[in-house]
């Protein structure tokens, strides 16, 4: 019996390394240094550039400043903001009125206002331009159907719409168009932004929602229709800040305001060009703009590709280690529980078989809520992930031991507990080791949705290559996903031959 108890002491020193020496530390750096201003963008071009530029105008003020960018939709911003998760973000009145204050029926800035302060919120005055809904089609398909106006598109049932996946749900967006202009279209599908502006180009779609100030409106060559019955509303840009960052850093918000009444449309969708267009960093652009327009000279420090490689890995891994530690301490004793207890085994595989069907999205998007942006509801939703592949494979691997060699550890008089630790689970090893194999693969590929919601890990570049179209940055973090996934299988093949017992090693391999 040598061979298992070495295996058991194996196990207890390769455990404790997963739990404790291979999860990063959760303390902080600088604890006394001043909390930065985070502040927040949505996941299209303009917010992010807008997004740069109130992080430059905060940090020239003297103040930390930390843009969490691409959260998500309109409604991951507004509670985040309203939460304290972050400090200010861009939004626009349009979508004040119609979708976050929708019930309070709200309509001009006065009432705006104060609607805002019930909620602990502070606007801007608007920021210069009016960044409103439209429809589009490219001009040619246009013109040889006569379509000038949206009403046009009654007479035209064929057309294929797709519209951006908030547009498609939020009151201001397709579910009121529809009912205003009557029209009849039913072959309606949800698409990101940017991937919309490819669909219209390679004519899989023929009608998507615009912002006014794309850029690729006239990259596309597109016709915006008119909006001949004045159904989309007026959507000023503006700053959403919590009414307590005054107290907190009244420098930042005095320097937040110094944009008010500066950016034109034309200068809005001029920045978008750039940065959707010509792939100028949204940091640099913002820069740019602030020099030439109210001469101020922010410091910038861009990232080369290796130093942002390595940052994204760090993220990455922080992901993955805390959430598979975590689940394999919760995992490992499911796995023995439903091995000792059949019926019990049957719920608990049954429970975690349930969650491991909930898409991705939808369960990050539902841990907002409960813990909030950045990397908690990634963590949490990992976790969840995790489990399965670890309870499935310890259960079928504590139960596969053949009949014998339980009865000649009974025969020898060991304890329960003694028989688990010193027999069971080195017999079982191989199969563990397997689903923790699996769960951790599994962890690497989905931690790159984490990104969506704020956390950060090789999704980041992805999300970023995807919204501009850059080839180069969707593979900066697709690559490295991919290499770790690889590195984390060899890692676990050499965990095997150290944790495994020789002889079950010699056995697999007859």
């Amino acid at each position: 019996m040598k061979r298992p108890e070495r295996g058991g002491r194996r196990w207890l020193v390769t455990a404790t390394l997963a739990l404790a020496g291979c999860v990063p530390s959760c303390s902080g750096d600088g604890a006394g240094a001043a909390p930065p201003v985070r502040i927040g963008s949505k996941q299209f071009t303009e917010s992010v550039v807008l997004g740069e530029l109130a992080a430059a105008l905060v940090r020239a003020s003297g103040s930390p400043a930390e843009h969490l960018s691409q959260l998500g939709g309109t409604q991951v911003l507004w509670n985040a903001l309203v939460r304290g998760e972050i400090d200010v973000y861009p939004e626009y009145t349009g979508t004040l009125e119609q979708e976050i204050l929708k019930g309070d029926e709200v309509r001009g800035e006065a009432e705006l206002r104060e609607a805002l302060a019930s909620y602990g919120v502070v606007m801007s005055r608007p920021l210069g331009f009016n960044d409103t809904y439209a429809l589009g089609m490219k001009a040619a398909r246009a013109g040889a159907l006569g379509i000038r106006s949206i009403s046009d598109l009654k007479r035209h049932p064929e057309l294929r719409f797709g519209f951006t996946n908030e547009f498609m749900d939020r009151a201001d967006g397709w579910p009121g168009l529809k009912a205003r202009y009557a029209l009849p279209q039913e072959d309606v599908r949800g698409l990101d932004h940017d991937l919309a502006y490819r669909g219209l180009s390679a004519d899989t779609i023929d009608v998507t929602d615009l912002y006014s100030t794309d850029a690729d409106i006239s990259y596309y060559g597109l016709r915006v229709l008119q909006d001949d019955l004045n159904y989309f509303s007026v959507y000023d840009a503006v700053w959403l800040i919590r009414a307590d960052l005054k107290a907190r850093a009244p420098a930042a918000v005095a320097a937040l305001a110094r944009l008010e009444g500066k950016i034109d449309a034309s200068a809005m969708a001029a920045m978008n060009a750039r940065a959707k267009l010509r792939r100028v960093p949204e940091s640099r652009v913002a820069k740019d703009f602030l020099a030439v327009n109210l001469g101020l000279t922010v410091a910038q420090e861009e990232q080369g590709r290796g130093a942002r490689i390595l940052r994204r890995t760090e993220e990455h891994l922080a992901l993955v280690a805390v959430s598979l530690s975590g689940a394999l301490c919760l995992a490992l004793p499911l796995g023995i529980l439903a091995a000792r207890w059949p019926r019990l085994g049957a719920v608990v595989l049954a429970a975690t078989g349930v969650l491991q069907t909930i898409p991705s999205l939808a369960l990050l998007v539902f841990m907002i809520p409960l813990l909030g942006i950045g990397a908690p509801p990634a963590v949490a939703a990992l976790f969840l992930y995790s489990l399965l592949p670890i309870v499935r494979n310890a259960h079928a691997g504590l139960t596969g031991i053949p009949a014998p060699l339980r009865e000649s550890a009974e025969a020898l008089g060991l304890s329960p507990v003694a028989r688990l630790w010193h027999v069971e689970l080195p017999l079982a090893s191989p199969s563990i080791l397997a689903g923790v194999k699996t769960s951790a693969v599994i962890n690497v590929g989905t931690a790159t949705l984490g990104a969506v919601i704020g956390a950060g890990g090789y999704g980041q570049p992805i999300l970023t290559g995807i919204r501009l179209d850059d080839v180069g940055l969707i593979l900066e973090g697709a690559v490295p996903a991919a290499l770790l996934a690889v590195g984390v299988q060899a890692l676990f093949a050499g965990v095997e031959r150290w944790v495994v017992p020789l002889g079950l090693r010699l056995a697999s391999k007859d």
